[in-house]
């Protein structure tokens, strides 16, 4: 008889697969929303440019302390299991918390107002249109990551590449303005940058590359036969943040290319704009279509990360052992699943209650960012804790690059606390009711 208890994750995920889910996960539809902002700070087409190379690079550093802390400690809970190593089982159970109720959950629940906001515009059900979206999508991405991994990665690799062909579709629109020798939509040279606006920028840019760090959740299912398994989590880490900094580049050379630095820095919908001055104001349902995409996909890789550190810490609480159960026949923890989904669908609820989109970033950003600084630190913090536990990846140049992602995770922290908005403060809240839980729950012994 099958023992769900008994099971246990398996190496069985290959390098482009795990690379496919954080490409999916994280080019989601604010890439069709932040590069407007991103030039109205920076200023300039080259000040554009710099920002978010200097984001990619930001996030490799990041990607290469994760890639030490993923292989010296590899487990379906990620950040869970080596930030319970580092600050002890409470703090570990808040991230976990934290993710469940705010992190990943509320990222699934703004990604649906994002496809609702659009679908809305082609099929307009009224005002709550987006919230019934949102609801629906919710449920279906649940559902479709109930069906296991053993048999459904061709519909992941298939959903991730309509994404990408979506950011296409933004360069063939440049491309087809550059063969009709078609100026861009404004040509001046915009403002000369200054440090301050640079900054402010860079904030949107890593809020863009929010979301790679959750590729730890799969660090005890990656395989990797040619150089074993922990150097393939260091390929996919590695791997997809290049990719994505390269799709990123691509998406705003063509909007530069259409609207030029002042036309994008003023518009409401860049992307909208783009394929409408390409290929006309229907081309408003290719968007749409497009944004749904990219947010799809966004959600499909959160369902499966953030079910997994779910799964991670309720198996290691008295009295959450049904949630911290793995299906071994369809390889997923389904009931974190399940519950997942259940609280997502809560949220939305919320949202729709209160400003949607606005109000679900505000409640996951400033969490987000905290325990992202303190997954830095932990670098360091092990290496003095534990010293002599294997680590057959070490990030180099240490400690400046743990110290200095850091830096830039806490900066994020403060941006997104700057201006304290109900949602925050909501999010906050709930954290505090996480400290409470791991104080009432013990750890199974």
């Amino acid at each position: 008889m099958h023992d769900p208890h008994a099971a246990a994750p398996t190496r069985h995920l290959s390098v482009p697969y795990v690379i496919f889910i954080a490409v999916g996960m994280v080019v989601g539809a604010g890439i069709f929303k932040s590069p407007a902002l991103v030039a109205e700070n920076a200023g300039s087409e080259w000040a554009v440019y710099g920002v978010w190379v200097l984001g990619g690079l930001i996030s490799l550093m990041g990607a290469l302390c994760y890639g030490e802390l993923s292989t010296a400690y590899p487990s379906p809970g990620g950040d869970y299991y080596f930030l319970t190593k580092a600050y002890g089982p409470s703090f570990g159970f808040s991230f976990a918390w934290a993710r469940f109720s705010i992190i990943n959950t509320g990222s699934i629940a703004l990604l649906g107002f994002v496809i609702g906001d659009y679908l809305n515009l082609v099929w307009n059900l009224g005002p709550h249109g987006p919230a019934l979206f949102a609801l629906v999508i919710v449920v279906v991405m649940t559902l479709f990551n109930l069906r296991g991994t053993s048999g459904g990665k061709g519909a992941d690799y298939a959903i991730t590449s309509l994404e990408v062909i979506g950011l296409l579709a933004l360069a063939a629109a440049a491309a087809w303005l550059v063969i009709q020798a078609i100026p861009p939509a404004t040509t001046g040279p915009g403002h000369s940058p200054d440090a301050a606006g640079i900054g402010y920028a860079l904030v949107f840019v890593l809020l863009a590359f929010g979301g790679w760090s959750e590729m730890s959740t799969l660090s005890a299912e990656i395989k990797n036969p040619k150089s074993g398994p922990e150097h393939g989590m260091v390929q996919a880490l590695l791997g997809s943040v290049v990719i994505i900094t390269l799709l990123y580049l691509i998406a705003n050379w063509a909007l530069l290319r259409g609207l030029g630095v002042e036309g994008l820095a003023q518009s409401k919908a860049p992307a909208a704009d783009l394929m409408a001055r390409a290929f006309g104001p229907q081309a408003g349902i290719v968007l749409a279509i497009a944004v749904a995409a990219a947010a799809i996909t966004s959600i499909n890789g959160t369902v499966i990360v953030g079910a997994r550190t779910t799964f991670a810490a309720a198996r290691e609480r008295t009295g959450l052992n049904w949630i911290g159960t793995w299906d071994g026949k369809r390889g997923i923890p389904a009931n974190a699943i399940i519950v997942q989904g259940i609280v997502s669908i809560g949220l939305v609820l919320l949202g729709a209650t209160y400003q949607g989109f606005a109000t679900l970033v505000d409640y996951t950003a400033p969490v987000y960012w905290a325990f992202l600084t303190a997954s830095g630190l932990a670098v360091i913090v092990l290496r003095r804790k534990m010293p002599d536990q294997p680590r057959p990846f070490k990030v180099p140049l240490y400690p400046i690059l743990p110290l200095v992602f850091a830096t830039s995770s806490a900066l994020m922290l403060w941006s997104s606390l700057n201006y304290v908005k109900v949602g925050a403060l909501f999010g906050l809240a709930v954290v505090g009711v996480g400290i409470i839980l791991a104080v009432i729950t013990k750890p199974q012994k």
